[in-house]
């Protein structure tokens, strides 16, 4: 970048800068430590709505759903122009027919299960129920709160500041702008769901290209360290949290280093959304690289530049509100059809049983105890990350609780929600390679965790 495109920043940008960007880290990346674990405060506040509307948020979903085939079928059928000739309903409402049928499913799915009609394998506690009164619920909340104050994050200069500081860590480490940092923490700290939508929203803007949305999306939208307590607790292991997490993030960082490299990731298109030109420079300028510090001071000029941008409280929760309308009548339908047709399968079917079959000789020869049962936790994790934790209830093993308890977390992808999410996404990821990346991960995790394990018991 030559130095003579480098603008000066008005006289109260470092304000504009530095009070909404520490708002944002401070709801979004500020560690709380709660009775369960540990939590962001978005996701502490989403739990508080949650429950004040927990009796009403099945029916809430199930209309939001059906909105959303809706305004599909309206727009299909009539083509009405406050549809057609606005950009966001458009982008909203105007779906291939693939996603159309998926839209209906859902709405079949969530109307079974709302008013308990039909089979009971569609609507039960472990399948339909599970999506609508407990999984949509929560993320009805936390994409109203992190939909709404998103932009504290993303429009004040914060991804700037970080982007530059990093980019020489995370562009030769994983492929990545250095700004991905920020989505990684936040899913860490926080949930997963949020990094996606975070991700997706930088994808949309023409700051990541295809392949660095769809990396960051299915690697760095890491398991939250709450959701993670509660599945070592779910296996009876609580005492092992610490060497539990740390495994985890052994395998994560070197899944993280591979996956990236290999296909279908490396295949992805070096292409930004909707045409756009690469919308992120983060060369250094001439002027700033003989600066003794000179990388912190151009991260810092380049925010106050994004700052000053913004100059409207309208235009700030306008942005937020269309992240919510976004991610509620995209992703809720996918993740009721996806999601529910998983876990009917899982409880219904020997199908993940035979899929895990092929583990078993892999499993015997890493010396892994009650090889056979465990088998049928690697597998059904693709339905939903919880299921394999209960489905090691009956394992005696210390071990084997602990190997499954750490895989179902590093295997990252499942439909019931980050798979559920990312599908419903813009980012380019389909069902396919959800799989494929689900089975990479699988294979590079596994190793590593039997290894500590063996190392530890």
């Amino acid at each position: 970048m030559s130095d003579k495109h480098i603008k000066q920043p008005s006289a109260t940008a470092t304000w504009k800068f530095l009070i909404p960007s520490l708002i944002g880290i401070g709801l979004f990346m500020t560690p709380i430590p709660i009775d369960e674990g540990v939590t962001i405060p978005v996701a502490l506040l989403s739990g508080a709505l949650e429950g004040l509307l927990i009796d009403a948020l099945p029916a809430i979903m199930t209309v939001i759903i059906a909105l959303s085939f809706f305004g599909s079928l309206i727009h299909k059928g009539f083509r009405p122009p406050f549809i057609d000739n606005n950009p966001f309903f458009r982008n909203l409402f105007d779906v291939t027919p693939f996603w159309f049928m998926v839209r209906l499913i859902a709405l079949i799915f969530a109307v079974m299960t709302l008013f308990q009609l039909g089979p009971e394998a569609v609507y039960s506690e472990d399948t339909g129920g599970l999506l609508l009164t407990s999984l949509l619920p929560l993320l009805f909340t936390i994409f109203l709160l992190a939909g709404l104050f998103l932009p504290l994050l993303l429009n004040f200069g914060l991804l700037e500041f970080f982007g530059s500081l990093l980019a020489k860590v995370m562009r030769p480490l994983f492929t990545l702008p250095g700004r991905s940092s920020i989505d990684s923490l936040t899913s860490w700290l926080g949930d997963g769901t949020i990094g996606v939508v975070l991700t997706n929203k930088q994808y949309e803007e023409g700051f990541y290209s295809k392949r660095e949305a769809a990396v960051i999306g299915t690697t760095f939208s890491v398991v939250s360290i709450t959701f993670s307590l509660v599945v070592i607790s779910e296996v009876g292991l609580d005492h092992m949290f610490v060497p539990f997490y740390a495994t985890v993030m052994l395998a994560g960082i070197v899944a993280a280093l591979i996956m990236p490299r290999i296909p279908p990731l490396s295949r992805k298109p070096q292409e930004y959304a909707n045409g756009q030109e690469n919308q992120l420079d983060e060369s250094l300028p001439a002027s700033y690289s003989k600066k003794r510090f000179g990388i912190v001071q151009f991260g810092f000029d380049k925010a106050k530049l994004r700052a000053d941008q913004n100059t409207s409280g309208t235009a700030f929760f306008k942005d937020g509100g269309k992240n919510v309308l976004d991610m509620w009548l995209g992703v809720a339908p996918v993740v009721m059809a996806f999601g529910t047709t998983a876990l009917i399968i899982a409880e219904n079917t020997p199908v993940f049983t035979w899929l895990g079959m092929p583990f078993v000789p892999l499993l015997e020869l890493m010396q892994v105890p009650e090889a056979a049962a465990a088998s049928e936790t690697i597998i059904v994790g693709f339905a939903d990350m919880f299921l394999p934790a209960i489905l090691a209830g009956g394992i005696e093993s210390e071990m084997t609780r602990f190997i499954i308890a750490c895989l179902s977390v590093s295997q990252l992808i499942y439909l019931s929600e980050v798979g559920g999410v990312l599908l419903g996404s813009k980012i380019p990821i389909n069902f396919k390679d959800l799989f494929i990346i689900f089975i990479e991960r699988t294979l590079i995790t596994l190793p590593i965790i039997v290894l500590v394990a063996h190392l530890i018991f």
